[in-house]
């Protein structure tokens, strides 16, 4: 398992991975960025991030590349929670064949849901079972498994993330416990609580997840203080995607991942 690991993570034992399965969920505000999938995996292949995570069926733009490529994470599983509305039941089901479809498509990795939601006790049962049948069907076939436990908090306009580091650091372990090999959980609120995170996570690596779009500099400091903090890696999708310059963003973010380059060196590789 630790083989197909190697392609995503570096020597350092660090991951920047760009989430582009943003359209697997349904939701048109959610394509922003992404409407030309062919266009967006060109500008991000010759940026050269460690991996670029996709769903069953746009994983082929990628593999379809010859010579050097990231690796592949694969979506594993697709649910209706993050519209402005979402319609009830809250589902997140796992696509059929999902192991299956990552060793076809040479996949490093798979993703997965580990979804709480307030008052939503059947939705998180749904995800554990999620993970524990894709652990079992991993196993056998060597295919690693990175579980995102994501605490989302409700309001007006659906349900948004909750970044109380409480409610965080149970879901993480709980994914610790049920065989996680990568874990993607949520910045806290306060970032100097993060190390209880990483804590929770048992030794299993910790990339963080990106969230909605956000200045610039706010996107690489937060990046600087969470690699500072333990993380392994990073997990940024629209705040990459729906930059001005995916190329530059993710060059920019790979200089925090792997060189320990500062906000401010980064900001300025950004803009140059």
């Amino acid at each position: 398992m630790k083989v197909r690991l190697n392609r995503m993570f570096g020597i350092d034992g660090r991951c920047f991975d760009v989430a582009v399965d943003h359209g697997f969920f349904g939701e048109g505000g959610f394509l922003t960025g992404i409407e030309d999938m062919e266009m967006v995996i060109a500008k991000l292949l010759l940026a050269g991030p460690d991996a670029i995570q996709l769903s069953p069926g746009m994983a082929h733009l990628l593999q379809r590349c010859g010579g050097p490529k990231p690796a592949l994470v694969l979506r594993a599983d697709v649910a209706n929670v993050y519209g402005p509305e979402p319609l009830r039941p809250l589902f997140s089901e796992v696509v059929q064949g999902a192991v299956e479809q990552a060793v076809r498509l040479d996949a490093a990795c798979l993703c997965v849901n580990l979804l709480d939601l307030p008052g939503e006790p059947d939705l998180r049962r749904q995800c554990i079972r999620n993970v524990a049948s894709l652990r079992a069907a991993c196993e056998p076939v060597g295919m690693p498994l990175m579980v995102e436990p994501l605490v989302m908090a409700g309001g007006l306009g659906g349900y948004g993330v909750d970044g109380d580091v409480e409610k965080i650091v149970p879901l993480v372990r709980q994914a610790a416990e049920l065989g996680a090999d990568v874990i993607k959980a949520d910045p806290t609120d306060e970032l100097d609580e993060y190390p209880r995170v990483i804590e929770a996570a048992s030794g299993i690596p910790v990339l963080t997840r990106g969230g909605g779009k956000v200045r610039d500099e706010e996107v690489l400091r937060r990046t600087e203080s969470l690699m500072r903090q333990g993380a392994s890696g990073i997990v940024y999708g629209r705040n990459v995607i729906q930059h001005d310059s995916p190329a530059r963003m993710t060059r920019a973010l790979m200089a925090i991942v792997h060189e320990d380059a500062s906000a401010d060196d980064a900001l300025t590789l950004l803009r140059a």
